[in-house]
């Protein structure tokens, strides 16, 4: 129980609960963001009004996601100056870019037109208003990348030189450089020196859209958890029949390119930080015909994967093109530079195992839509009711495996996670401080479970036919006669009591 009155493992732990409860809601927005512009703009193009209705309903749940994405996240603001304060001065002028072009570029693109998205309806034509659908999705989209740009500088840092206190240059990128707690006087700091090659480098281009596409794996999956128990329970039945095949669409499609994204991002980790790479395979020894574990339990003490199941030198394969070249080990490292290898090794295979996943569960369901047999099948039908949280443990998986495999850093290479957190802080304000988000954050969940269960259970909203002052008899009997169990809108008040 030493952990319990060491500071920077509670802070961690305090970061890693307040951000993996955040990072609950913004997938979830970015996701549903593009999937209401496919909605709304099948509702222009078709002029059906299902279309209509069924972008409606989804923005309503699109903004409660919203609105506790946008609460949850400010506390992470005020943990990088309560709980890591060094850290904090050490990257400040990197991350003041990047998160100054996500308020400019993105949170104002977004909260300036969700306004119009959720009420302007009825107020702004209907070109207008997929305007702003459009502008909301790509404002959501964009308030992720900018958040990934600066974690991905933490991770592979580029375009920058290290000064001192008076401005000095201590060191220029690939130069060698580490903090030195030892040494306060200097008190360095990173600088940007080329902008662009922090936004546009290949390592921070590939975990965007990583990132980015998993969160559309998770909008898609959401909706057609929705849309499989409406028509399990035989309700708006067209409504939900077109919304899982256009989040079943574009969720196989994301699915499939994801292979192709996670392999290319692999690919770079073996690159600029074969460290992860040997703890998310379970490499300990650096050596040729490198074997893939498909799943196992590292021993780390024996420096092996016992009750493991692999293959002969895909590993080789997959990061050399051949199954001969060895893959860099953990051998390789100093024990105090090597990351823990339990939670990154487990959480990066559980992540793979669902991403295969996805893809065989869409692409089996695409082939009976094609038949015409996918909507008969209720066992499928609630295996995807079910299966809405496998995108939220992939998404939290990802970003785990991610943190904890830059281990022993902070900012890697340069700044060792035991000297970012902050001096002044004490393991007790830390210990209380978790407590109160804990309590809070239950709060926040149990009353978006609460909402979000009472809009499902209220769907979308009926298309009741209007009846104007001035519909004749006949008029008023096609109504009758084609929307039969719309009748009782439009029966008069004393029929209706007459009928209680």
């Amino acid at each position: 129980m030493d952990w319990i009155h060491d500071v920077v493992i509670l802070s961690r732990i305090q970061f890693a609960f307040t951000i993996m409860f955040h990072y609950l809601y913004p997938p979830l927005s970015i996701g549903l963001g593009l999937l209401l512009v496919l909605m709304e703009g099948m509702y222009l193009w078709t002029k059906n009004p299902v279309y209509e209705r069924m972008t409606k309903f989804w923005v309503r749940i699109f903004a409660l996601n919203f609105s506790l994405g946008v609460a949850t996240g400010i506390v992470m603001e005020f943990e990088f100056g309560t709980n890591w304060a060094t850290y904090s001065r050490f990257v400040g002028d990197i991350f003041g870019s990047a998160l100054a072009a996500e308020g400019i570029f993105a949170f104002f693109l977004e909260s300036g037109f969700v306004a119009v998205l959720i009420f302007g309806w009825d107020r702004v034509s209907p070109k207008m208003h997929f305007f702003s659908t459009i502008m909301v999705s790509l404002g959501s989209i964009f308030s992720s990348v900018w958040i990934v740009i600066a974690n991905n500088w933490q991770q592979i840092p580029v375009g920058y030189h290290i000064v001192d206190a008076a401005g000095n240059v201590l060191a220029k990128e690939g130069e060698p450089f580490i903090y030195n707690p030892l040494n306060t006087a200097i008190q360095p700091r990173a600088e940007i020196t080329d902008f662009w090659a922090m936004v546009l480098s290949t390592s921070s281009v590939t975990r965007i859209s990583h990132t980015v596409v998993g969160a559309f794996i998770l909008g898609a999956f959401f909706v057609m958890s929705i849309s499989a128990w409406y028509i399990l329970k035989n309700r708006h039945l067209d409504f939900a029949k077109r919304s899982f095949t256009i989040a079943l669409i574009f969720g196989t499609v994301c699915s499939l390119s994801q292979l192709l994204l996670g392999h290319t991002s692999a690919e770079i980790v073996a690159e600029k930080q074969p460290a992860k790479l040997a703890a998310f395979e379970g490499v300990f020894r650096t050596e040729p015909n490198t074997d893939a574990y498909l799943f196992g339990w590292p021993n780390a003490k024996e420096e092996r994967i016992d009750y493991g199941i692999a293959v002969p030198g895909m590993l080789s394969f997959l990061v050399h093109g051949n199954f001969q070249d060895p893959v860099t080990g953990l051998d390789k490292f100093e024990q105090k530079d090597r990351p823990g290898i339990h939670i990154p090794f487990q959480t990066y295979h559980i992540m793979i195992a669902l991403g295969m996943y996805f893809i065989g569960i869409t692409l089996f369901s695409c082939f009976l839509l094609w038949r015409g047999k996918l909507f008969e099948q209720r066992w499928l039908l609630w295996v995807f009711v079910f299966s809405v949280v496998t995108p939220y443990i992939a998404n939290q998986a990802g970003w785990v495996a991610a943190e904890t495999g830059r281990q022993p850093w902070i900012v890697y290479g340069l700044l060792r996670t035991s000297d970012g957190v902050s001096k002044a802080i004490g393991a007790q304000s830390v210990i209380a401080s978790l407590i109160m988000f804990t309590l809070i954050y239950i709060l926040l969940f149990a009353m978006f479970i609460y909402l979000l269960d009472r809009k499902i259970k209220h769907g979308p909203d009926e298309d009741t036919p209007h009846v104007s002052q001035q519909t004749g008899p006949g008029e008023l009997k096609e109504l009758i006669v084609e929307h039969g169990p719309t009748r009782k809108h439009l029966a008069a008040p004393e029929e209706e009591d007459g009928a209680r």
